[in-house]
């Protein structure tokens, strides 16, 4: 993918603060940091989707955005007190950049980030027993 943002970074077009680099996937600084120390954590290879990686990728990006949360705790710079992992996958779903990518976000007590439903969002009625394990039933089916 010659214009994907997250590509260019991979092949040292653009500049980037890396955290980790190996086969399976890269880690750097987000430029628009929610806190200071966002890292993002994306695959070596262009994949849109969190359905496009494959096993070992996506289990290997999970280990290292595993791996620099505890980092980011230990740091005395950071010193977060939480972390929230985020994957946006689809342009509903909020992914603004189509190179998939985890986000890994430090978090401190009153940092005003929300990552919770807003008051006034919309739910959908809560489902009953029949109606989840019927979903549920569905899901397994495409697995």
């Amino acid at each position: 993918m010659t214009d994907c943002v997250f590509c260019k970074l991979l092949r040292g077009e653009l500049p980037v603060s890396s955290i980790v680099e190996d086969r399976y996937c890269f880690a750097c600084l987000d430029i628009d940091p929610i806190n200071p120390g966002h890292v993002l954590v994306l695959p070596k290879h262009h994949r849109v989707s969190l359905a496009e990686l494959d096993d070992i990728t996506g289990a290997h990006m999970f280990n290292v955005a595993r791996q620099v949360a505890a980092a980011l705790r230990r740091t005395s710079e950071i010193k977060c007190s939480g972390v929230n992992l985020y994957l946006a996958d689809g342009a509903a779903a909020g992914q603004e950049v189509f190179h998939a990518h985890l986000h890994v976000r430090p978090r401190y007590a009153g940092d005003n980030v929300r990552s919770q439903y807003p008051a006034n969002f919309n739910r959908q009625p809560k489902p009953n027993r029949d109606q989840l394990n019927t979903l549920a039933e569905r899901i397994k089916y495409h697995l």
